[in-house]
């Protein structure tokens, strides 16, 4: 019973059907009211004069003024969006007026049936089945109203035949109870399926979004993913040519946060973007777009920003919003940020070049003004140019010739004495001059070009320790991508070998970002130089966000402590106890210690007191000359 009931209501717990219910009987509408007033008229047509005025006359002219009303108004509902409420009001609408509206066609025809002859009669029967048929096939989508149709009209009707007498009428009714009975199946029939039509599209739908969601939303910080953000940037940056307005491009990276990975672990890492997005988010806006690009790298793209002050504002918010320790159930995480911006049309005009600008921008921040924003400029795009020119230059460059080496002493002070050299790489151009080492070094860092540069320098250097006294040890610097190429790695131990220099005079230097980006990978290569019988150093020890982690997990020999704790060490206590406790440190775990950046006697003494024996820097002497370097030691025996 319950199920036979439940035909006749209006589901509401599927608000997406019940829109699609209503739209489709929206099409029918008009239909539906032409088969109603047209059959109104017939009838009353055949029964003018036969039967009372009001009924061939007053009261058609009502019913076919209700059809045009009613049908006026759902059409200008047709293409409106309405509410939820509105949708639902509307349907039950449908179906009670159907029943009322049956009531009063059946209540009519019924009025109207005895006047007149067998014909009219029979009019009335046609009328009525004609009526009843069509208005179910205009309700076909609305299950609960074309039953009511049928309970109101078809079913009371064909009793009505039946127990009338002439074998006719009962045929008809007979044929229209069957009718009927055929028509309630072609209903469930229909509105199931058009039901499982409507659900599969709705999946459909929510599969679809779904899909778009994942394709354009990174499902870690649930900010907008790279996909994404180099879409709205084409749309952007076409809108803002348009309309001539402005278009900021901005590139956000994490510092420090690899030795979050490397501490605590990667799901720690993850959970720290995560709340690093949920800040992010928390500045976007309306005119501010913040997505993920990739691994700790994060865009923005701001519409509309005119003033330089206003874009910096933006980035120092950004910048002080992940400063902010991340705190976690399992640790209390710390990093920083530093922000590149390019703005359009300032900095370019294209997508791709606003991009490398604001890249340019944020590796220029990184090296110069780390954890703060920055905004590409015109001396940043002389400063490309000339950076290009050095690289074309530098890949046709003959490099034996051109490359050259300058030797700066490490004194073991408790001896007065040198006891090795590190060597510094030096360009002449023939036509550029001499390019200095921190520029070259740069640009051939960020192409192929550093590991063949390193093989030159190497066998330079070690062409020129040959020479020395045996027990003068020659220091060389390895770049990230010599530690990170097992290639590279290959060849630098091949040169080892063949250069005649015992491998225990010879030491490598690396710096802490060269083990940031493999730390794996690295830590082979540290352990291939240390089997050959060579020393490893870690270099500028003390300025990266986790050095102490790695110094107990490699095979290390000395640690550098990096200038920048020496510059103050007069004046700031807390430079001393950083040095002292670096001491101490290498001195527990039984590894050298060398202090770089000396300048003066006072901090040279400082030092010593500390209990530095090994220094380098520009108090003892400046880098020398490959020519010189006998001379220097010779100068050093008589001296000492």
């Amino acid at each position: 019973m319950k199920r036979v009931l439940s035909l006749f209501l209006v589901d509401t717990s599927n608000l997406e059907l019940l829109r699609a219910q209503l739209k489709a009987f929206s099409k029918q509408v008009p239909l539906l009211y032409f088969i109603l007033s047209v059959n109104t008229v017939t009838l009353a047509s055949t029964h003018y004069g036969k039967a009372p005025f009001v009924l061939t006359v007053l009261f058609p002219a009502a019913l076919i003024g209700f059809c045009l009303i009613r049908g006026i108004n759902w059409l200008r509902v047709r293409h409106r969006r309405i509410s939820d409420k509105e949708v639902i009001r509307r349907l039950y609408g449908v179906v009670i007026l159907g029943g009322l509206l049956g009531a009063f066609y059946l209540g009519w025809a019924l009025s109207i049936y005895d006047y007149g002859n067998a014909y009219t009669k029979s009019n009335v029967a046609f009328f009525t089945a004609v009526t009843v048929i069509s208005s179910i096939f205009c309700l076909l989508h609305l299950r609960a109203a074309a039953l009511a149709l049928i309970t109101v009209i078809a079913i009371p009707f064909s009793a009505f035949l039946l127990f009338t007498q002439g074998t006719t009428f009962v045929a008809i009714g007979i044929n229209l109870l069957l009718v009927s009975a055929a028509m309630v199946y072609i209903l469930v029939v229909v509105s199931t399926d058009f039901e499982k039509m409507i659900n599969s599209q709705i999946e459909t739908a929510r599969l679809s979004e779904e899909n778009h969601r994942l394709a354009n939303i990174d499902s870690l910080t649930e900010l907008p993913n790279r996909r994404h953000f180099f879409q709205q940037l084409n749309g952007f940056l076409a809108c803002a040519k348009e309309e001539n307005t402005s278009l900021v491009v901005g590139i956000i990276d994490l510092d420090g946060f690899k030795a979050v990975n490397d501490i605590y672990g990667h799901v720690i890492g993850d959970r720290v973007l995560t709340k690093a997005g949920q800040r992010l988010e928390a500045l976007s806006s309306d005119t501010t777009l913040i997505a993920r690009l990739g691994g700790d790298e994060f865009g923005v793209l701001i519409i509309g920003a005119q003033e330089h002050n206003e874009i910096l504002a933006f980035g120092e918010r950004v910048c002080a919003a992940l400063q902010r320790p991340f705190s976690l159930p399992e640790a209390v995480a710390n990093v920083s940020c530093s922000v590149g911006f390019a703005t359009f049309p300032e900095a370019g005009n294209s997508p791709e070049l606003l991009y490398e600008r604001a890249d340019y921008a944020l590796n220029y921040a990184k090296e110069h003004q780390r954890g703060r924003p920055t905004i590409f400029s015109k001396s940043h795009e002389t400063e490309i140019r000339t950076r290009s020119t050095i690289e074309q230059a530098l890949r046709c460059a003959d490099l034996e010739s051109e490359l050259s080496l300058c030797f700066q002493p490490l004194f073991d002070v408790a001896h007065q004495r040198p006891i090795a050299f590190e060597a510094l790489a030096r360009w002449h151009n023939p036509e550029l001059g001499n390019i200095p080492p921190n520029v070259f070094i740069a640009i051939a860092e960020r192409t192929e070009l550093i590991n063949t540069l390193t093989q030159v320098l190497l066998r330079k250097a070690l062409d020129a320790a040959s020479t020395w006294p045996e027990e003068i040890h020659v220091s060389f610097n390895l770049s990230v991508r010599d530690i990170l190429s097992v290639d590279s790695m290959t060849r630098i131990i091949a040169i080892v070998q063949s250069s005649g220099v015992e491998p225990g005079r010879i030491g490598f230097e690396v710096t802490e970002s060269a083990l940031m980006g493999d730390f794996e990978q690295a830590h082979d290569a540290i352990a291939r130089l240390r089997a050959l019988g060579t020393r490893v150093s870690l270099d500028d020890f003390g300025t990266g966000y986790s050095s102490l982690s790695y110094v107990h997990r490699l095979p290390l020999d000395t640690i550098k402590i990096d200038r920048s704790f020496v510059l103050d060490i007069e004046t700031r206590a807390t430079s001393r106890n950083i040095i002292r406790t670096i001491v101490d440190l290498c001195r527990n775990l039984e590894i050298g210690c060398v202090v770089e950046g000396m300048e003066t006697e006072a901090q040279a003494d400082i030092l010593r007191d500390l209990g530095c024996n090994t220094m380098q820097g520009y108090f003892f002497s400046k880098p020398l000359a490959e020519k010189d370097v006998l001379d220097f030691l010779s100068l050093s025996e008589v001296s000492a």
